[in-house]
């Protein structure tokens, strides 16, 4: 099949390389029929050779002394397009919202994000509670331990002789961007956490890397994968909500740097879930894509919210592939100024969303009835892998995409846990 690109009035520019990357890419060209280009560090990941990616890898892309000249280049060589710039990373979003605040980028390129300042306090997991506070969306008990506190060694004790829950815990960075510009040996997304020794040793790692902001130690909400949700939304200029999509987890990623990744996804809405996300977000009018991970609490049947991310998820394709084409909301808003129509809408059909083998799905989702419901959805052709996209053939790309969904056979039986 050879893919056929179309001539629009606009570029999509994405920056990063990764599964986030190639999903967007792929709604950009699923809607309009165009090629986006995008800017990554590294010749690796799905849209790495991909036909529907322009792909030009730069190491130093995530830095303003690169990004700026060389995304405000590529809008003067295109001047008679609009250039629709599009982080798919939390270090891009923040480049392009300052940049954006700061009026730095060419007058052709249309990004869609707020302030950075709101968008960078909403990514802060205190602030993000307190907002939960306000709006009476659940989120697990939570205490924030700060540089000071790991400073002074009575100060540590103190602090985790004060923890009211038990063991096992999670801990994880509040400001994620700079967690990873600090890369130790034993880093993780997060960790659970199982005696006050690890807890102690893992802290004293964290803040030996460099990192100097807070931790968040919170009470292990209990369940497996399948206990998790996936919530995506898409608020307009004025910060009205126009589209929420919510998924169901089966399965996340359990390897050490991608643990808590979606790995299998079904769509799923709960409209009491959603409506108080819903407020929250309007009264603060936030702008462009929110993303939230939430699991279910069977000890007092509540969905408490972890996380507010200010883009799209990695796993976005679950929203296109439920027939919610992320690309279509911010084209149709910001290149064509189109009312939308409906004003709000959700995700209501099932739809399958994976980067797994159906083996690992049939012996991994422990729930037979959530286990069987991805495999129908698989034979009834209503799932997909966003990397495995019809016409998109080059050898080299297959073979990686191939080797590395096969390597969560590896991967699962190494380091999953029920």
């Amino acid at each position: 099949m050879a893919l056929t690109f179309t001539e629009r009035e606009f570029i999509p520019v994405l920056l990063g390389g990764d599964i986030n990357v190639y999903s967007v890419a792929r709604a950009f060209f699923e809607q309009y029929g165009v090629r986006s280009v995008a800017f990554g560090k590294y010749h690796t990941g799905p849209a790495f050779r991909s036909l529907i990616v322009d792909y030009r890898p730069n190491e130093r892309i995530d830095t303003r002394e690169v990004f700026l000249p060389t995304v405000n280049a590529f809008a003067r060589e295109h001047a008679d397009k609009k250039i629709v710039l599009m982080g798919c990373g939390d270090n891009y979003v923040a480049l392009i919202a300052q940049a954006k605040d700061a009026g730095e980028l060419e007058g052709n390129i249309v990004a869609p994000y707020g302030p950075f300042e709101q968008m960078n306090s909403c990514q802060q997991k205190e602030v993000f509670y307190d907002l939960c506070e306000k709006h009476g969306v659940p989120y697990p008990h939570t205490f924030t331990f700060t540089a000071a506190m790991a400073a002074d060694p009575a100060k540590t004790a103190a602090a985790i002789d004060a923890l009211d829950f038990p063991y096992p815990m999670i801990l994880k960075p509040s400001d994620g961007i700079s967690y990873w510009e600090h890369p130790f040996a034993t880093q993780q997304k997060a960790y659970t956490i199982e005696s006050r020794a690890e807890l102690e040793a893992t802290i004293r790692d964290v803040y030996a890397s460099g990192y100097e902001d807070d931790l968040i130690i919170q009470d292990r909400v209990p369940g497996n994968d399948e206990y998790m949700r996936v919530l995506t939304s898409y608020s307009d200029r004025s910060g009205k909500v126009r589209m929420m999509c919510l998924g169901h987890v089966l399965l996340e990623e359990h390897g050490p740097h991608a643990q808590g990744n979606h790995a299998c996804i079904i769509t799923e809405p709960n409209d009491e879930l959603m409506g108080g996300v819903r407020e929250l977000l309007e009264d603060l009018h936030f702008v462009g894509f929110s993303n939230f991970d939430v699991k279910y609490d069977e000890r007092d049947g509540s969905f408490k919210f972890f996380d507010f991310n200010t883009r799209q998820g990695r796993s976005n394709y679950y929203v296109t592939g439920s027939g919610f084409n992320v690309a279509k909301y911010v084209v149709e808003e910001y290149v064509y100024n189109r009312p939308f129509d409906p004003a709000f809408e959700t995700a209501r059909e099932e739809h399958l969303w994976t980067v797994v083998p159906k083996g690992v799905i049939k012996r991994y989702v422990r729930d037979p009835e959530l286990r069987e419901r991805a495999l129908r959805l698989m034979r009834e052709g209503k799932g997909v892998n966003p990397v495995f996209m019809k016409g998109d053939f080059t050898l080299n790309r297959w073979l990686r995409m191939v080797h590395t969904t096969m390597e969560h056979f590896k991967i699962f039986k190494r380091y999953y846990r029920a």
